[in-house]
């Protein structure tokens, strides 16, 4: 039975697939590797920006990109050591 990802695992996921992408996607294929609803998506991403772990850059052709702050990276390395603190007391 698949477990269901809870909200912080759905932000760590959003984030390390930006990280992924050498710091640097657009937001379609964000929306489609994230595996979440449009409706989703567009939520989690306005909590993201407006709480600044992740900024939009808009290059010289008027593209948009999705890049992570330095808070964002933070993130992803505090996520994982609380994924390993419980990995290591088997909770």
């Amino acid at each position: 039975m698949n477990k269901k990802r809870d909200r912080l695992g759905v932000i760590f996921d959003i984030l390390k697939i930006i990280r992924d992408h050498h710091n640097s996607i657009k937001p379609t294929p964000l929306l489609r590797y994230s595996n979440l609803s449009s409706a989703s998506f567009s939520e989690y991403y306005a909590e993201l920006d407006a709480k600044g772990f992740v900024k939009e850059i808009t290059d010289r052709k008027g593209k948009k990109y999705i890049t992570l702050t330095d808070k964002g990276f933070t993130y992803l390395e505090k996520y994982k050591t609380i994924l390993g603190f419980i990995e290591e007391f088997e909770l």
